[in-house]
């Protein structure tokens, strides 16, 4: 397989790289593109050295010509970040001056991170159809995922949506129970960034309550949702929720602290220059902070099923909800547990959504469905329109002066901001 990687050149690559030394012996060429050709040549060059390290008889590849990069690949990785860390800090830093929480992927900055990444992907997305090989499959890890997978699945692009989170879960709860992880199946359900784990099936037994009943302190502090919540709710949320459930805490909490993003701009200084040792062979364990773990093995895993490889892998997509959840429309896109085949993907069976969750799906939902018409059309109103749509803003005044931020400060990135 020739596999092309839509924004090779960032300091993450290497993540994923490794898992096709270690894990990917389908890959015969690994393509690495990206616009940055010296950071690109750094990252490239490790990678390359990593394949060496493990033995792996395919070739690492990269170029900043996305069309020949892309051109006869089997499949497509894209992981873009339009803007860059500069324009992830304004995302986690202008809706805070509206007592909302600032964050890359939910409420205003993430709304302002889908307005100038849905045009950059679709024109990355039509490139690729048109230079790939018939029937190449677009795996997304780009974020908002879900937003994202959206709008290459209502063009018309053969393409999935891919998270960490609920592989995350997986190794966790695999290493709280003593067991191997592919031996713990999820109920994992919800959209990009709004899951709950559902259940922790192991030989056919759920084994989630037992590990609620032994170790609610542990899980509740690594998600940052108080225990009463998880008791209430029987189930492990992803650390994304905390913003819903304690909204007004994080917001007071990240006024006071750093953004993430002055964080990971930090450590990529660090690990490019760490990249460039040429006795470097290896992930560095700094890596590790970087974001997105287990990133690696679910890139693997999910392409190695789309291409046979794994006629009985279960992994965790964003897809279509095609009458999943009866509470949305069957074009919204769903995140959930689900074997995944050469043909497409089958969601795990779950039982009925309690009203809480469904809800909060249901409201995000919409949100996400009117984020998209105004990164494809654009307008102040669409900006405005979803931002009152989704529930962590949900109120006139705030959802006008959000908008008003949102447009100052995406003016580089939105040519109708202009």
């Amino acid at each position: 397989m020739r596999i092309a990687v839509v924004g090779g050149g960032s300091t993450y690559t290497p993540e994923l790289v490794d898992g096709f030394a270690r894990l990917g012996s389908m890959v015969s060429e690994l393509v690495l593109i990206d616009p940055a050709a010296d950071r690109l040549e750094v990252v490239g060059e490790f990678a390359r050295r990593i394949f060496r390290e493990h033995g792996h008889p395919g070739r690492v590849v990269w170029t900043s010509d996305l069309d020949a990069g892309v051109t006869d690949a089997d499949a497509a990785v894209i992981q873009l970040r339009v803007g860059g860390q500069a324009a992830r800090i304004s995302d986690e830093t202008f809706p805070l001056s509206c007592g909302c929480v600032g964050q890359e992927t939910t409420g205003a900055g993430g709304l302002a991170k889908a307005l100038r990444t849905v045009p950059v992907v679709l024109d990355v997305a039509e490139r690729i159809r048109r230079r790939a090989r018939p029937g190449a499959w677009i795996v997304d890890f780009t974020n908002p995922v879900g937003i994202v997978t959206r709008a290459l699945l209502d063009a018309g692009h053969r393409a999935v949506g891919l998270c960490n989170v609920a592989i995350g879960f997986q190794r966790r709860f695999a290493g709280l129970l003593g067991v191997p992880p592919e031996k713990v199946l999820l109920d994992h359900v919800g959209l990009n960034h709004l899951t709950w784990e559902r259940a922790a099936h192991v030989d056919g037994v759920d084994r989630l309550p037992q590990l609620l009943a032994q170790r609610l302190p542990e899980l509740a502090a690594e998600v940052e949702i108080d225990e009463e919540v998880l008791r209430t709710l029987n189930n492990v949320p992803s650390y994304y929720l905390s913003y819903y459930y304690h909204h007004d805490r994080v917001v007071r909490a990240s006024r006071d602290a750093p953004t993430r993003g002055e964080r990971v701009a930090e450590i990529e200084a660090t690990l490019l220059a760490m990249y460039r040792d040429p006795a470097l062979v290896e992930k560095p364990a700094l890596l590790g902070e970087r974001g997105g773990a287990y990133y690696s093995e679910a890139a693997v895993g999910l392409l190695a099923a789309l291409h046979g490889h794994d006629p009985d892998g279960v992994h965790s997509v964003n897809v279509r909800n095609d009458g999943f959840f009866p509470f949305l429309p069957d074009r919204a896109v769903i995140e959930v547990s689900a074997r995944v085949g050469p043909d497409g993907f089958t969601p795990l069976p779950t039982g009925a959504v309690p009203p809480g969750m469904a809800g909060l799906i249901s409201h995000v939902s919409g949100y996400e469905d009117l984020a998209l018409q105004a990164a494809l059309r654009g307008g102040r109103h669409r900006v405005y329109r979803s931002l009152l749509a989704h529930p962590l803003v949900a109120q006139h005044e705030i959802a006008d002066a959000l908008t008003d931020k949102l447009i100052a400060a995406g003016r580089r990135h939105l040519a109708w901001a202009r």
